[in-house]
């Protein structure tokens, strides 16, 4: 019997060696479709990442050659600007603003798009246009409608005795920031009001119906029902907002050019003065370096932020 058990143990011995590379053959396959895919994020992503606070780090000169390392002290010259805590401060204003403002037209505009009406499918269509239009030809048209001579928003305010004579909007700081900050809520609309539309044809009719048989209003029903079941298309519109707009730079570029100085600038615009006017190529690459870890902290905070609401609950 023991005779019989080693030679059935050699005769398994083989099989299982040749079952090892069959094992390791399947758990390589899904690597064959994953590989495109990690290739195309290692040289889309990473790599850019990588260049760009290698660069941040070398004295480069004005025509890209680079001089030699700097180490730290492109950041050093950066946190010395006296334009950067402004411009700083005004972005997250400028980000805050405009998401806060998307998101709410945003859940309205979804509402609308869900309700069933004659014409449903025209002001779907009509809603996307400004999002198929060139951002940067959206910004020069409102640039023109804004002319203080013969811009149409002056010709109708002034027709309607709003203003007595022709305002410069884009000419004072703080008017201008109000209406490159409209432009980007006009902008940003469709993508934003079409995530919010998909996400509550995705909610079940059942649940409605639930909340009409237990006597649940209009109010209760959509605070109750309809916005926490919202949250996943929320926060994904949200971040992919924050992002956006964190590196807008048409709008601002073609309304203002960021002035008049830095006045409206953004850490977008500031940066490409930096490398195109100052001539700081180096410098500018630190400006994106610190771009970057802007983003991705408030991305962060908001997904904690998210996070917390929902262990509250």
């Amino acid at each position: 019997m023991q005779d019989v058990a080693v030679k059935r143990d050699a005769g398994l011995r083989p099989a299982s060696r040749a079952s090892l590379p069959r094992r390791v053959g399947r758990a390589l396959v899904p690597l064959l479709w994953l590989g495109p895919s990690i290739v195309l994020i290692a040289l889309v992503v990473l790599w850019p990442v990588i260049e760009m606070v290698r660069t941040s780090l070398l004295k480069i000169s004005s025509s890209g050659v680079t001089l030699g390392n700097r180490g730290s002290a492109n950041y050093t010259d950066l946190f010395d600007e006296d334009a950067l805590v402004p411009v700083v401060l005004r972005t997250l204003l400028w980000v805050a603003g405009i998401v806060v403002v998307t998101m709410v037209l945003s859940l309205a505009i979804g509402q609308l798009l869900n309700a069933r009406f004659p014409g449903r499918r025209v002001v779907r269509w009509a809603v996307i246009v400004p999002w198929a239009a060139s951002v940067l030809m959206t910004a020069l048209i409102w640039k023109w409608m804004l002319d203080n001579y013969s811009g149409i928003v002056n010709r109708v305010l002034l027709d309607l005795h709003v203003i007595d004579k022709p305002v410069n909007w884009l000419g004072h700081p703080h008017q201008a920031m109000v209406w490159m900050m409209w432009v980007a809520v006009f902008v940003s609309l469709p993508f934003t009001s079409f995530v919010i539309l998909a996400g509550l044809q995705s909610i079940p009719s059942d649940v409605y119906e639930a909340a009409r048989v237990d006597g649940a209003g209009a109010f209760r029903t959509y605070f109750g029902i309809t916005l926490p079941l919202l949250r996943p298309a929320v926060l994904i519109a949200s971040i992919i907002n924050v992002i956006n707009v964190f590196n807008s730079f048409p709008i601002i570029w073609a309304m203002t050019a960021g002035g008049p100085g830095h006045a409206t600038d953004t850490t977008t615009t500031f940066m490409y003065k930096l490398a195109f006017y100052d001539q700081h190529v180096g410098e500018s690459a630190a400006m994106a370096v610190v771009n970057f870890v802007l983003i991705l902290v408030m991305v962060l905070v908001y997904l904690r932020a998210t996070r917390w609401r929902e262990e509250v609950r």
